[in-house]
C-alpha cells in the first residue's frame, strides 16, 4: 500500500480499517528526518499493511493533542480504528518491523 498523509479532517477515516500505523512528525524533526526514509521503506514491504504520515506543524493541532503527542516521532498503532499501542522515539527497520509482526498477532 502506498505511504499516505492525513491531517485533522481525514484522519479517522484514515485509520478506520485494518491495521494502520501513524507517523507523526515534523519538518524541524532531526530525528523524525532519519525516521522517514524508515517508515517509507517498511511501508514498500509490508503491503497489508496502511502507513500514513502526519505532520504536525500545518495547522494540524487537534489530533496530536487528542492522543497527548509530547513527543516526535511518535508512531501510533491503530486496528480498525481502535488505538492498539504507540512508540515514541527513533526505531529501525528491524524494530518497526518486529512490532509489526506482533501488532499483526494480536
Amino acid at each position: 500500500m502506498a505511504l499516505q498523509h492525513a491531517n485533522d479532517e481525514n484522519f479517522d477515516s484514515m485509520v478506520r480499517d485494518g491495521l494502520t500505523l501513524v507517523d507523526f512528525w515534523a519538518s524541524w524533526c532531526g530525528p523524525c528526518q532519519m525516521f522517514g526514509p524508515i517508515f517509507e521503506d517498511v511501508s514498500e514491504k509490508e503491503k497489508d499493511v496502511h502507513f500514513v504520515k502526519f505532520e504536525i506543524d500545518e495547522g494540524n493541532r487537534r489530533t496530536p493533542a487528542k492522543f497527548g503527542i509530547r513527543s516526535i516521532p511518535s508512531v501510533l498503532a491503530f486496528k480498525n480504528g481502535e488505538l492498539k499501542e504507540a512508540r515514541t522515539g527513533l526505531m529501525d527497520d528491524e524494530t518497526l518491523t518486529q512490532w509489526i509482526k506482533e501488532l499483526k498477532a494480536m
